[in-house]
């Protein structure tokens, strides 16, 4: 997808170290290719969190011979670690001859469940057609790979370069980063006087930079009732009933409240421009049985109906106003349903972010997606949540985008895949980034 002004008839004049660059990323495209292969054959899935330690020691192993020092960091104590499934993340520096700006690569390398309907192996990372297919391929392994060639693409052709390059490979970001950049962000990984501009190379188009994205708050919401015999219902009180009220006045006002409700950010796709919440799970009754269990559920009036909301809210909106309008909701239940009792709990929450168009990192990767793709930049929101979210609140650097290959709708989709030469062009970018923020 283009963002932009359509495509130059002519590239853009580049200078001799901008095509020594460009070259270098050329030579390196079998490199390219099988790094990308080697990290989607580690499943790093996650929930629950698996093989963090092992893709941590395979970057750290490719890094440390490009120079780069390197720490294996566990984020002890975070959601989600423990001793069976430990949040590892790496961060690996290379200084350059002289002082100057840091430019971080930041990277999560979990990636999300399989799911159905494959028609390939999800971890053979198999080439096909110009495309590597396998989870995470998009979301986004190709990305890391694309950083890392872009910086030992720069190394080897500017080895005077100014100042340092960072990248890392971080935990959790498909479930909040709470134990990847947030937790290296609360260290001090991310201060502004440490590093001045950061990447994150998600899979937004390859000739658009993310400038941001829009907010999110998770609640959970339960309705309670009282347990009876299934066959006199009458002795007790539906918690799913009460619960299938809600969900009707959801329907009914909140759905279309948020549809009316519309940003100037120019969040994609487009249908991503309003508020939206999802319906993330249910849960009432009796527990899911064991799946060795051959039976029938017991007779019983549930007692409790759980759901858990994801809702995504604009720039425009006010958090407060965001939980108000689901306060409602459920107010205008409990006035028209006798018994109607229920008890709202947050999860988490993100408010919006959006870094300016006259960002030092947004002018220079806009400079270099002109002399790569000879077109102009096209500038995106995220309508989900990512890790530039931990960087702003905590590391309070604003100085920091998304930039990647890949196409944002292949995401967590089956057939996931992201193309050779989007990641190539991508790492040109990124190299080109590099020589215009270090110099």
């Amino acid at each position: 997808m283009s963002g932009g002004s359509p495509e130059r008839s002519a590239w853009p004049e580049t200078d001799t170290a901008d095509h020594a660059l460009i070259a270098a990323i050329d030579a390196r495209r079998a490199d390219l290719i099988a790094l990308t292969q080697d990290l989607v054959r580690i499943p790093t899935l996650n929930p629950p969190g698996r093989h963090y330690r092992e893709i941590c020691g395979y970057l750290d192993a490719r890094l440390s011979r490009a120079g780069f020092g390197t720490e294996i960091l566990r984020a002890t104590g975070t959601p989600g670690d423990s001793d069976r499934y430990p949040r590892w993340n790496i961060v690996a520096r290379r200084d350059g001859a002289r002082p100057g700006d840091c430019v971080h690569f930041n990277s999560h390398t979990d990636v999300v469940t399989v799911g159905e309907g494959w028609t390939v192996d999800p971890f053979a990372a198999i080439l096909k057609d110009g495309r590597i297919y396998g989870r995470g391929a998009c979301d986004m392994k190709g990305g890391l790979a694309a950083s890392i060639i872009a910086a030992e693409a720069y190394i080897a052709t500017c080895p005077d370069f100014a100042g340092a390059i960072e990248i890392s490979g971080t935990a959790d970001e498909e479930t909040g980063g709470y134990g990847g950049v947030a937790w290296l962000a609360e260290r001090g990984h991310f201060a502004p006087e440490r590093v001045q501009h950061v990447i994150i190379p998600e899979p937004l188009h390859k000739d658009c930079i993310c400038l941001g994205h829009r907010g999110v708050w998770w609640a959970e919401i339960e309705t309670h009732g009282r347990i009876a015999h299934g066959s006199m219902p009458f002795l007790g009180d539906s918690a799913i009933r009460h619960m299938g009220a809600v969900l009707e006045e959801i329907e009914r006002t909140l759905y279309p409240l948020l549809a009316g409700k519309r940003t100037d950010m120019p969040v994609i796709p487009s249908g991503a421009r309003q508020s939206t919440m999802n319906i993330n799970s249910i849960h009432g009754g009796e527990p899911e049985p064991d799946p060795e269990f051959t039976g029938f559920p017991a007779a019983c009036v549930a007692d409790r109906c759980r759901i858990v909301i994801d809702r995504r809210f604009l720039i425009e909106e006010d958090i407060a106003e965001v939980k108000a309008e689901m306060s409602r909701v459920l107010e205008a239940v409990r006035a028209a349903r006798p018994g109607f009792t229920y008890e709202i709990r947050d999860l988490w929450e993100v408010t919006p972010t959006m870094t300016d168009r006259g960002a030092p990192v947004v002018r220079g990767v806009a400079q270099a997606i002109e002399k790569v793709l000879a077109r102009q930049a096209g500038y995106v929101v995220s309508p989900g949540t990512y890790d530039q979210k931990h960087i702003d609140r905590i590391g309070r650097l604003k100085n920091c985008i998304a930039y990647g290959p890949g196409i944002l709708d292949l995401a967590h989709q089956p057939d996931e895949w992201v193309g050779v030469d989007d990641m190539a062009d991508s790492a040109k970018v990124m190299a080109l980034t590099l020589a215009e923020l270090l110099g």
